[in-house]
């Protein structure tokens, strides 16, 4: 059975760009773990049955059953597919899950104008 996990990232951000990298290197080409870049000309939007900004609101990723998920799950699924799930574990605890999701979602409305000033170099213009 195909227990791979997809993350769209958008590349053209720094902050996405580097996570992308860090997740790569977890795999260690084991294949748990498939990056698909959404600011590339052909990616597929209809695949996933979302538009470019709402890809672009959140992070989105793909279950090996095909379910599209959003937000710190995303996150929690891409470290168990790489085998770290238990890093991320207490962000989806009962108590904790709700903090980090709010987190989570600031971070996500706020990461381009973040990446755009940190000095990176950055392709977008943050809104």
């Amino acid at each position: 059975m195909d227990r791979r996990f997809t993350i769209l990232i958008d590349s053209a951000c720094p902050l996405c760009r580097s996570e992308a990298v860090l997740l790569r290197l977890l795999d260690r080409r084991r294949g748990r773990l498939v990056i698909e870049d959404i600011s590339k000309p052909d990616f597929d939007h209809a695949a996933v049955n979302r538009t470019h900004d709402q890809l672009m609101a959140t992070i989105h990723g793909v279950t090996a059953e095909g379910e599209v998920i959003t937000g710190m799950p995303v996150f929690r699924s891409a470290y168990r597919a790489v085998g770290l799930g238990w890093l991320l574990a207490p962000t989806g605890w009962p108590l904790l899950r709700p903090v980090f999701d709010a987190l989570y979602r600031a971070f996500a409305r706020f990461r381009l104008h973040l990446a755009c000033r940190s000095g990176r170099a950055c392709s977008v213009s943050p809104n």
